[in-house]
């Protein structure tokens, strides 16, 4: 088995804020719709700021003794209703400006994502579970989302309004209604971003044990028939309890620290709103201020602190929302091990024969799998690769399909070096029939097309002839409408494979790989596909991996291995004749049958 990917992420020790930065070139694909939300959002804060001036000219202008000689102040009351409605209008109109460029980053970023993690070599995939991968992607896309609807319309527009806020109270009303609303807002941030990193930690903590639990429920439900198999049904429950169980506990460990930090924010702004309003209510006693003076003191402390109430709770999001973002990104720093040499040229295939040269390879550094393989493959040969369990043989193809690179040696494709051309035109020459077929849950036509889905009609039936597909599906009520179910789980062994071979002559390669395909099919599913093989296989090139030697007596060359070595060449006769470990393995295999 490939080892496990210790690999380096370097984003992994980075801040969270860091994640800001790398989503601008997302954001500026729109620079006019940006700068117009910008332009309305600042728009709809001063028509907010205006409205407790505003309120004060009323409430000033209806304060006397005698209302009967006061005229209704219909101008300040219409000039209220219009900034109360611009207010909103503003900010509505500023969503629609930005939701676009918001949903576009998301579809940006996601797709990047997507195409990098394809990019990625298999040992990142066989590393990875499905489950967790998936869920931060999910994580981070709604991350995204909050960040742009809360930071850019929620911190920067209440920063602005304090600054607005302040300095008309300073102007109007002096430094000490200014100082303790700078000092209550600093406070209140201060302590906020403290209170917010000490409990970042059980957050980050909440979220690693709901992936994990995902994760669990996931595999389990991607292995239900080996579950029924053993009657694990209860075993998978605990399991999957015993993961919700941790989370809980962290959740309450979270939910813990937020009451704190709620606590301190509240009392924070308790005891700068009292202070304010008794400060504001001596004035008016004193004479030093009008009523509406008192009412728009008032009106700017709700206005201001009601929002930053609400503040305490959008950095916390906004903490998490980066958390998941960056989480996210840290899936775009990893770094693919198959990668191209700079301009590297497409492969050009005339003939298709194949040549392993001295060829060492090993997982780990300390277990080596292949020792000095040589192997030359003529154009339109069928070879197979032989030999005990744990020899080398499937470990050849991945090696010629370069999920791996080789350690030393070459392997070469109508004598270019398969490192030094493009690994994407390596594998379009490639067509694979893998032992364990795994199809989407989708209709068999799909299925059948992925191998090329831009062929046509003509050609799809005459791969699904050539693959002796037509019979089943005739028998299938849905024909090629048919669903084959999660992995493929609704055909037998036989019938994948069968679909598997098809998919692969669909590609039209001038290369064909059969790792083991037939090892887990019966005698009857074997007969058939092994048909279906030795028809496609003329005028290709072909590797077939085997295990029973029954299913490649006709290969033009059999190569044995025995410890990652080539220990035997020939055809099946030749090597019958020289008694040697094929003649060995070819007798206890008969035995057996």
């Amino acid at each position: 088995m490939p080892p496990e990917d210790h690999r380096e992420n370097p984003a992994s020790n980075r801040s969270e804020w860091s994640a800001v930065p790398r989503l601008w070139p997302f954001l500026w694909a729109w620079p006019a719709r940006v700068l117009l939300a910008m332009a309305l959002l600042f728009a709809a804060k001063l028509a907010n700021v205006g409205l407790p001036l505003l309120l004060k000219q009323i409430v000033d202008t209806l304060d006397t003794d005698d209302l009967s000689l006061v005229a209704l102040p219909v101008s300040l009351l219409l000039a209220y209703g219009g900034l109360r409605l611009m207010s909103t209008l503003f900010g509505e109109l500023r969503d629609l400006a930005f939701g676009r460029v918001t949903e576009h980053a998301m579809r940006e970023v996601a797709l990047k994502v997507f195409n990098h993690l394809h990019a990625l070599d298999l040992n990142f995939h066989l590393e990875r579970r499905t489950g967790g991968l998936s869920r931060d992607i999910e994580r981070g896309l709604n991350g995204i989302n909050f960040l742009m609807r809360f930071m850019l319309f929620n911190i920067l527009p209440t920063l602005l309004e304090i600054a607005l806020v302040a300095g008309i109270l300073f102007v109007g009303y002096g430094w000490s209604y200014a100082a303790i609303t700078v000092v209550a807002v600093v406070g209140y941030i201060g302590f906020s971003i403290f209170a917010t990193e000490w409990r970042t930690r059980f957050v980050r903590e909440a979220n690693k044990l709901d992936s994990r639990a995902n994760t669990r429920a996931v595999d389990s439900l991607l292995n239900y028939e080996t579950v029924k198999y053993f009657n694990n049904e209860r075993y998978e429950a605990e399991n999957y309890d015993s993961a919700l169980a941790n989370w809980e506990q962290a959740l309450g460990k979270s939910r813990i620290s937020a009451a704190s930090l709620n606590s301190g924010q509240a009392l924070i702004i308790s005891v700068a709103a009292t202070t304010m309003l008794m400060m504001a209510a001596q004035d008016v006693i004193d004479g030093s201020m009008t009523l509406g003076d008192l009412v728009l003191i008032n009106a700017y402390i709700l206005q201001l602190f009601m929002p930053l109430g609400f503040l305490g709770f959008v950095y916390r999001e906004i903490k998490r929302s980066l958390a998941d973002i960056s989480r996210m990104f840290n899936l775009l720093d990893a770094e693919p091990r198959i990668t191209d040499p700079k301009n590297a040229p497409q492969l050009s295939v005339a003939d298709a024969a194949i040549r392993f040269n001295n060829v060492h390879f090993g997982y780990h550094h300390d277990r080596p799998i292949l020792q000095g393989v040589d192997i030359d493959i003529q154009a339109g040969q069928t070879v197979a690769i032989v030999g005990a369990s744990g020899a080398g043989k499937s470990t050849i193809a991945r090696l010629l399909f370069r999920f791996y690179d080789i350690n030393s040696g070459s392997i070469e494709i109508d004598g270019q070096n398969i490192r030094d051309v493009s690994w994407l035109s390596l594998r379009q020459h490639i067509g694979v029939v893998p032992q364990d077929t795994v199809l989407f849950n989708d209709t068999l036509e799909y299925n059948l097309r992925y191998g090329r889905p831009d062929a046509n009609d003509a050609e799809l039936q005459q791969v699904i002839q050539m693959a002796h597909l037509s019979d089943f599906v005739q028998r299938l009520p849905d024909g090629l409408n048919t669903v084959v179910g999660e992995r493929g789980l609704k055909l037998s062994g036989g019938e994948k494979q069968r679909v598997a071979i098809a998919r692969a002559l669909l590609k039209n390669p001038e290369i064909l790989i059969f790792d083991e395909a037939t090892s887990s099919l019966d005698s009857d599913s074997e007969k058939a596909v092994l048909a279906a093989i030795q028809e496609v296989a003329a005028n290709r090139t072909t590797l077939v991996i085997a295990h029973r030697l029954s299913t490649i007596i006709e290969a033009d060359q059999i190569i044995v291995l025995e410890a990652g070595k080539v220990v035997e060449t020939g055809n099946h006769k030749a090597l019958l004749q020289q008694a040697g470990r094929y003649s060995q393995l070819w007798q206890l295999q008969q035995s057996e049958a």
